[in-house]
């Protein structure tokens, strides 16, 4: 109703006197009760106009409000909430033989209680989003992990719990850190979105990892014995001989862990291997003798 005059509403001169106005919505009140015009619907919206017209000129406060800055300005810093906020005409509908226990909460809402008095509803506080961004090792490790945040316009910082093995994407929910409750309600919820950087060795698939390594020509032929990288430092590994390019090694449990699990995945080493651009005579003079074998 922001663009109507609440005192055109109650049928009143802005600066009519408390009594005025109390007479004035007394009889509009009377005359658009629902009791009295069961099943209208123009009847119920005059009345909703009326109690909210009412509810704003009766109060001093919200009145002088209303009076400097107008219907728009004053709409823009009171909600329906707030303008029904303290609004008790319980008394009013007694005295002229009406009911108010669900006439109110009906036509309002559940902000009515019985009695024609408005309590403001609990309203649950908003969940507040945000990324955190944490490292490769970090994400394999778990660990605690300090957040900066503003709630309610202050910030707020707190440790989060970064479970191992946790994935990129991942939602971790911080129960109660979101905005804080109305009249009485329960604060909202933190969510965090789990951001994990790369690594410059390791790549992440479901919850194995792969290392690419890079074996010469005559180590794919005849086998071989490396130091590959794992999360827990080098391992040394046995190369088959005649290995093919592509083909992963598997090193089993040194991937990450099952989130809430004590097992975890693989690390996989795939062996790439390495063809010259360039050779020595004699180099070239063997691998000819070789070709010449069948090889």
């Amino acid at each position: 109703m922001a663009d109507k005059d609440y005192y055109q509403v109650l049928g009143v001169k802005k600066g009519a006197s408390e009594e005025e106005i109390k007479r004035a919505y007394r009889k509009l009140a009377v005359k658009y009760h629902p009791d009295k015009n069961a099943g209208n619907k123009d009847a119920e919206e005059r009345f909703k106009e009326i109690n909210e017209a009412y509810a704003v000129l009766s109060d001093p406060q919200k009145k002088s409000q209303y009076d400097q800055f107008g219907s728009t300005g004053f709409h823009q810093r009171y909600s329906q909430e707030d303008i029904f906020r303290g609004f008790d005409v319980g008394d009013i509908f007694k005295d002229m033989g009406f009911g108010t226990e669900d006439i109110f909460s009906r036509i309002f809402g559940g902000g009515f209680q019985g009695g024609g008095r408005y309590r403001a509803r609990k309203q649950r506080g908003e969940d507040y989003s945000m990324d955190l961004h944490i490292g490769f090792r970090e994400s394999a490790a778990g660990g605690e992990k300090r957040v900066s945040f503003l709630r309610d316009g202050a910030k707020e910082e707190l440790s989060v719990k970064i479970p191992a093995g946790i994935d990129n994407d991942a939602k971790l929910r911080i129960q109660g850190k979101g905005a804080k409750g109305q009249s009485g309600g329960p604060s909202g919820d933190l969510y965090l979105t789990i951001k994990v950087g790369s690594d410059p060795v390791f790549t992440r698939e479901g919850d194995d990892i792969v290392v690419e390594q890079t074996i010469r020509f005559s180590e794919a032929a005849l086998g071989a014995s490396l130091e590959v990288p794992t999360l827990e430092g080098n391992k040394r590994i046995k190369v088959p001989a005649g290995i093919q390019p592509g083909t992963k090694i598997r090193l089993k449990g040194f991937g990450f862990p099952h989130m809430g699990k004590a097992a975890r995945g693989d690390l996989f080493v795939r062996i790439n291997v390495t063809v010259p651009e360039q050779l020595s005579a004699s180099q070239r003079r063997i691998l000819e003798e070789l070709a010449e074998t069948g090889l």
